[in-house]
C-alpha cells in the first residue's frame, strides 16, 4: 500500500470505528453513509447522551451551543460553563477519549455567545506497510473550535448561528520519495444554524411544548491527500421535540423525542456541498423506503425532584442497513447552586457485543446568576 492509500485508508477506518459501525461482512444492502470527521456528531455532555442522544428541544443549559444553538439565550443563568469527559470504545482500545468544553455569556436578556472546544485522541496507533514493515507510530487526534451567537426573536422563538474550524490529523505527514506529502491533517470550516420555539401549553400553567431544528456541520468537503480526494463533513439535520410536565412543586417529567438525517449523499458521485445536501434526500438506491431508513430516532424521559437530582433514560435506533446501532441509555444529574454533575452509561440492545457496550460520559457544569443589568433587555 503506498502512502496515499495508508492515508486514506486510515481515515476511512478510524471514522467508522468512531461511529462505532462494523467495517466488515458489509453486503449489498447495507449502505452506511460515511463522511469525514464523524467525531463531530458524537454526543459530548452525559445529560443529551442518557437521553439516547437527544438535545434539539430539551430545556437549555450551559451545553446548548452543541445541540442547538438557538437554545442558547433561553438559559436562566447570565454566564456558565462545561466540561464533559468519554473514554471511547473501551471495550476493543484503552486509550481512546473524547473531551468538551464549553463557556457562554447572555449579553443581555435577548443575546447570548458561546465558546466551545470538542477534542477526540484516538490512541496510539503503529502503521505498517504491505510487507508488514513498520512505517512509524502516530497518536491521531480531533479537534473542533466553535463560536455560537445566539437571538431572541420573541418571547418564545430564537435563532442561533455556529462557526466552526476542524482540524483532523489522523497519519501525520507522510513524505514519499522526492519530498512529496503523500497525507497531511485535514483542515475545514463549518457552521451550525438551528431555531427554537417553547411555549406554554394552552389552558395549562406547568406544561411546555418545545419545537426545534438544526442543520449542523455545512461546511467545504474535507481532505487528507490533495483537492482530488475529498470527503463530506458530517452535515446533519435534526428535528426535535420536547414536552415537560410540572406535576407539582417537586416533581416533573420531560419527554423528548429527535429525528436525525447526515444530509450527505448515499453514494459521493463528486457533488458539491449544497448539491450533496439537497440529493441526500432522494438518491438513495432503494428509493423512498431506504431514505426513510436514513432517519435515526432518539427519544428520551427526563424525571426532576426539587430541581435537584435527575434520572434519565433514553433510546438510540438506527436501521440495520445503515450502521444498526441500537442501545439504551441511562444516566443520573444533580444540581445544587451554581454547580452541576451528570453521568451516562449505554446499554446495547444487539445481540452481538456491541463497541459502544459501557460508555461512559460524566459531565460538570458551573451555571451563576447574574445582575440586573445582565437581565435587562435591549429594548427597555
Amino acid at each position: 500500500m503506498n502512502l496515499k492509500g495508508l492515508a486514506i485508508f486510515a481515515a476511512i477506518v478510524l471514522s467508522n470505528i468512531s461511529f462505532g459501525q462494523s467495517i466488515t461482512g458489509r453486503d449489498s444492502t447495507n449502505r452506511v453513509i460515511t463522511t469525514a470527521v464523524p467525531f463531530l456528531t458524537i454526543s459530548p455532555d452525559a445529560r443529551s447522551a442518557a437521553l439516547g442522544d437527544a438535545g434539539a428541544a430539551t430545556t437549555p443549559d450551559a451545553n446548548s451551543a452543541f445541540w442547538n444553538p438557538a437554545k442558547l439565550v433561553f438559559v436562566d443563568q447570565a454566564y456558565g460553563g462545561s466540561i464533559s469527559y468519554t473514554p471511547w470504545l473501551g471495550k476493543i482500545i484503552n486509550d481512546m477519549w473524547i473531551s468538551y468544553l464549553t463557556g457562554y455569556y447572555k449579553i443581555t436578556r435577548e443575546q447570548a455567545v458561546a465558546l466551545s472546544m470538542k477534542y477526540f485522541d484516538l490512541g496510539d496507533i503503529s502503521f505498517r506497510g504491505t510487507g508488514n514493515e513498520p512505517l512509524g507510530d502516530f497518536r491521531p487526534r480531533e479537534f473542533s473550535l466553535d463560536l455560537t451567537y445566539s437571538r431572541m426573536l420573541t418571547e418564545n422563538l430564537s435563532v442561533g448561528l455556529t462557526g466552526r474550524y476542524i482540524h483532523s490529523n489522523l497519519t501525520g505527514a507522510f513524505t514519499a520519495q522526492g519530498g512529496a506529502v503523500d497525507a497531511r491533517p485535514g483542515r475545514s470550516a463549518a457552521a451550525d444554524i438551528g431555531v427554537y420555539y417553547n411555549k406554554p401549553m394552552k389552558g395549562t400553567k406547568n406544561n411546555t411544548l418545545a419545537l426545534a431544528a438544526v442543520i449542523s456541520n455545512i461546511g467545504a468537503k474535507l481532505s487528507y491527500t490533495d483537492n482530488d480526494n475529498t470527503d463530506f463533513l458530517p452535515t446533519n439535520l435534526r428535528l426535535g421535540g420536547s414536552y415537560t410536565s410540572e406535576i407539582d412543586m417537586f416533581n416533573s417529567f420531560s419527554f423528548i423525542l429527535d429525528f436525525n438525517k447526515l444530509m450527505v449523499p448515499t453514494i459521493d458521485n463528486g457533488q458539491t456541498v449544497l448539491g450533496g445536501m439537497f440529493s441526500s434526500f432522494t438518491d438513495a438506491p432503494g428509493g423512498f423506503a431506504e431514505e426513510m431508513k436514513e432517519f435515526i430516532v432518539n427519544m428520551g424521559v427526563e424525571y426532576w425532584y426539587n430541581k435537584t437530582f435527575a434520572g434519565r433514560a433514553g433510546y438510540f435506533l438506527e436501521a440495520r442497513e445503515k450502521g444498526n446501532r441500537k442501545y439504551m441509555t441511562v444516566g443520573v444529574g444533580f444540581r445544587k447552586d451554581r454547580f452541576g454533575v451528570d453521568v451516562a452509561y449505554i446499554v446495547p440492545t444487539n445481540k452481538r457485543e456491541h463497541p459502544l457496550a459501557e460508555t461512559i460520559r460524566f459531565s460538570l457544569l458551573l451555571q451563576v446568576e447574574g445582575s440586573e443589568r445582565d437581565k435587562k433587555s435591549v429594548t427597555d
